[in-house]
């Protein structure tokens, strides 16, 4: 399309008409975004918060899809972020940009199936409970209001959108009234084909120039032959920090007595007895066999659990056998259970071979993991995932489209290197790297550590920080407890506790703290609230929206949690001076995945625990301290209770991952800094 404005105007334009000023970051960004699509080049682009890093990726997504007459994806990880772009950023800035343009640009939002209620399903959610049946009956009842309340709100909602429904409901329930891809019969067959809400969300997708999806669906689209994404030559790739565990997720499989029972069931109304009976009965074998498998990774599989697996797949395989080829049956609940039954089969069978191919004696390297895990209130199962997702991201994500990847966290120890590894991208493009080539000469990339262990043909990229409108030394404090001795495992110290409690009565409350687990969250809580006289909300207590709203409403009020907190509390304002982390957050040691994968990096010779350990605590160091400083007029401190952080030797790859906030140990200077701020502070002596 000719005579479009360049992307520097259409962005000025739409900063003004949103009443914001022009950021340099931000400019910088934009112009950045629009040379990497103009020459089909991957973009790694870090932009700290408050950079405004979605008007950088929008504005030239939009001109190009409407000069290309295409459409541009931009994926998110969270449904915050999905929600503001579709709500609020794209609205706004489409109809600022219309005057300019010759025509508005269009946007929609796309889920996966599993996110739309499905009429058809919840016409038989009534007398199925597929899932249900296998819970303890004391549920049924809950179950029953749950699932009777999403009647109702069928009658009234308009795009059957589970982030719709407010309050929601539990998964159980959801999963009565909503059916995955591999389940769904199709809207020619389907009774309610023509009412069907994720058709509606489908077709809403074509044709207009910006999808919102999710990683999560990004993931599934990359993995299936029949795409669900509308065609598109270029990705923007928000919070692009989560892409490769939103992937890996994907990726995984669990095989458990809970998922063969309900294929059995669901196969029970197709076959003879005798046929899914067997499958059944493979479903207790399991049962009995992980009562004697220990909990976490196996290097190994004994014969008898291998014997249990190989079964279940074969009894799996004998079912969907005896189901036999579709007659092109035009009833839609035959459909329906044909469809459901041999999806429950399929999982079942292909998770089973996954993980007995994993072992094979022939397989010099495993590329998979499997680990047995057991979590209160539910029943063991065997999980098995991919040991990295690069070979994947690089085939499917990167092989034919252009990808701009941005976060407000994307270097950790100083580079972008190690999580440009992990997505399976190559080396980097600098300045000096395409002289060289020019001239016919090697990229010379000394950070390349494991280069001789890297696949042929890895895409290349370039990468940009634009930093942040942040004056970080001046406007935060990193304050390292040094005095404190190293956390312990059982719970907090108490030594942890009097300092959290001195620091709180510091800063007047105002304080996010971010534990590693629950239960030192909940111990921190319960020990305060005897101490303080401050309102302490615990993550848990009420949903996370509603903790974080009343948080932000009472500037002498202290939230404190875990991982969901880590990255997404966005409290601007006096509500939140201080954050508190009270150890580095390493992966667990006995975690099946981060312990196989520091194993195979340092069979190659590489360093596994700063590849994988230090770089996972490097990242949620760096999204949890970020949760300080929201708006250009905050202030206030981030406290590390945990001494490593300044004296054990990765320390320092640590802190290189974080801004440049001012440091200190010194715990009298962090305590009067915080009066300060929350104007407390002694009076000045007499002259």
């Amino acid at each position: 399309m000719a005579d479009l404005p360049d992307v520097p105007t259409m962005l000025d334009t739409a900063v003004k008409a949103l009443g914001g000023n022009r950021r340099e970051g931000q400019s910088a960004m934009a112009e950045a975004v629009a040379e990497a699509v103009q020459k089909r080049e991957h973009l790694v682009v870090q932009a700290g918060t408050g950079t405004g890093k979605s008007l950088a990726y929008l504005v030239p997504a939009i001109r190009h899809a409407l000069d290309k007459e295409t459409t541009v994806v931009v994926s998110t990880a969270t449904i915050a972020l999905q929600t503001q772009l579709v709500e609020r950023d794209l609205p706004r800035l489409a109809k600022a940009l219309a005057p300019l343009l010759p025509r508005e640009p269009t946007f929609a939002v796309l889920k996966g199936r599993r996110n739309y209620l499905c009429r058809n399903r919840l016409e038989s959610a009534g007398d199925e409970h597929d899932e249900a049946e296998l819970f303890d009956p004391r549920q049924l009842s809950s179950l029953g209001k749950q699932v009777a309340r999403l009647h109702e709100w069928a009658e009234e909602t308009v795009t059957g959108d589970r982030d719709e429904l407010v309050p929601g409901v539990g998964d159980l329930a959801w999963r009565q009234v909503s059916v995955g891809a591999n389940e769904c019969v199709g809207a020619r067959v389907c009774a309610f084909g023509q009412e069907c809400f994720a058709e509606f969300a489908r077709e809403a997708a074509q044709g207009v120039d910006v999808v919102v999806t999710n990683h999560a669906m990004l993931s599934i689209d990359m993995t299936q032959g029949n795409h669900i994404l509308p065609e598109h030559d270029t990705i923007m790739i928000d919070e692009a920090h989560e892409l490769v565990d939103r992937a890996t997720s994907v990726a995984t499989g669990t095989l458990g007595e809970r998922a063969v029972s309900l294929a059995a069931k669901r196969a029970a109304r197709l076959v003879e007895p005798g046929v899914s009976e067997r499958l059944a009965e493979c479903a207790d074998g399991l049962a009995l066999m992980f009562a004697d498998v220990p909990e976490g990774r196996l290097d190994h599989i004994d014969e008898a659990l291998a014997g249990a697996v190989a079964a279940t797949r074969d009894a799996a395989s004998a079912c969907v056998t005896a189901i036999g080829p579709s007659n092109g049956e035009s009833d839609a609940d035959t459909a329906s259970e044909r469809r459901m039954a041999l999806a429950s089969l399929g999982e079942v069978h292909d998770t089973a071979v996954r993980i007995l191919e994993s072992f094979e004696p022939a397989l010099r390297d495993r590329t998979e993991v499997v680990w047995l895990t057991r979590a209160p209130g539910r029943q063991p199962a065997l999980g098995i995932a991919p040991l990295g997702v690069g070979g994947l991201l690089r085939e499917k994500l990167f092989g034919d489209r252009t990808v701009v990847l941005t976060s407000a966290t994307l270097t950790l120890g100083g580079s972008f290197t190690s999580l440009a590894h992990q997505w399976g991208l190559g080396r980097e493009v600098t300045e000096e790297n395409a002289e060289r080539a020019a001239r016919g000469a090697e990229p010379d990339d000394p950070s390349d550590e494991d280069g001789p262990h890297r696949a042929a043909g890895e895409p290349r990229w370039r990468a940009l920080d634009v930093g942040s409108p942040f004056d970080h030394a001046r406007s935060g404090i990193l304050y390292v407890a040094t005095h404190l001795p190293q956390p312990g495992r059982d719970g907090l110290l108490p030594a942890y506790v009097d300092e959290i409690s001195e620091l709180i009565e510091a800063a007047d409350g105002r304080t996010l703290g971010l534990f590693s687990s629950m239960r030192a969250a909940k111990q921190a809580t319960e020990e305060l609230r005897e101490r303080l006289d401050h309102p302490i909300l615990c993550q848990g207590e009420d949903s996370t929206g509603q903790l974080v709203r009343r948080f932000a409403d009472d500037e002498r009020a202290c939230l404190f949690g875990t991982l969901s907190l880590w990255q997404g509390v966005d409290v601007p304002g006096p509500s939140l001076s201080l954050v508190i982390v009270d150890r580095i957050p390493f992966p667990r040691p006995d975690d099946p995945l981060a312990s196989a994968r520091q194993r195979s990096i340092a069979a190659h010779g590489g360093n596994g625990f700063l590849s994988v350990a230090a770089t996972h605590a490097a990242l949620l160091l760096a999204q949890g301290t970020g949760r300080l400083l929201r708006s250009t007029g905050d202030r206030g401190v981030i406290a590390v209770l945990d001494p490593r952080l300044a004296t054990a030797r990765y320390g320092g790859f640590l802190r290189a991952s974080l801004p440049p906030y001012w440091g200190t140990t010194d715990p009298s200077v962090a305590r009067a800094a915080l009066r300060r701020l929350s104007g407390r502070s002694a009076p000045e002596p007499a002259a």
